[in-house]
C-alpha cells in the first residue's frame, strides 16, 4: 500500500496524541510499501513542535529531539517537490476552495496529494477540511474524526 500523509497525521507517529493509536492500526495492518509526503511537511512539521514547545506541551529539549528523529527520518519517505506546477495547482485550490475555508498551506498540502492520486492508495489527514477536500477531489481518503 502507498499512502500519502499530510503534516497533521503525520505528527501522530511522532508525537503521542489524539489519533495516535488509530493511525498505528493502520500501520499495524497493512503492508505500507511508500510514505508520500508533501515537501511542505518539512517546515510544518518543525513549526507544530516549536508550538508545542511555546505551548510548554513539549520541553525544548524533546522538540529538537522529535526534529532530528524526523529528519533522521526522511530517507523512509518520498517528498513531493514544491515546483511551480504544484504551486500553480495551490492557487487554482484557492480560487476553487477558499470560500470554504482553505487556506495557503492546506492548498499545498492538497494540491501534492492530488498530484500523486494515480499512485496513491489511501490519503490521510486529521484536518476536517482537508479531509472534505480530498474527498471533493476523489482522493481515496481516510475520513475519521480520531485522526
Amino acid at each position: 500500500m502507498i499512502i500519502f500523509l499530510d503534516t497533521s497525521s503525520l505528527f501522530k507517529l511522532y508525537h503521542k496524541e489524539t489519533g495516535t493509536k488509530e493511525l498505528e492500526v493502520i500501520f499495524d495492518t497493512n503492508t505500507i510499501n511508500e510514505i508520500i509526503l508533501s515537501e511542505l511537511t518539512k517546515i510544518e512539521f518543525a513549526s507544530t513542535i516549536w508550538k508545542k514547545v511555546r505551548t510548554k506541551e513539549l520541553t525544548s529539549e524533546a522538540g529538537v529531539k522529535t526534529i532530528q528523529l524526523f529528519e533522521s527520518d526522511y530517507s523512509k519517505f518520498t517528498f513531493i517537490a514544491l515546483n511551480s506546477l504544484v504551486i500553480e495547482y495551490a492557487r487554482n485550490l484557492i480560487s476553487t476552495y477558499g470560500a470554504l475555508g482553505l487556506r495557503t498551506l492546506d492548498s499545498i498540502q492538497l494540491a501534492s496529494s492530488i498530484s500523486t492520486r494515480e499512485k496513491v492508495d489511501l490519503f490521510i489527514t486529521a484536518d476536517l477540511l482537508l479531509q472534505e477536500l480530498m474527498n471533493k477531489e476523489g482522493l481515496n481518503v481516510l475520513r475519521s474524526t480520531t485522526i
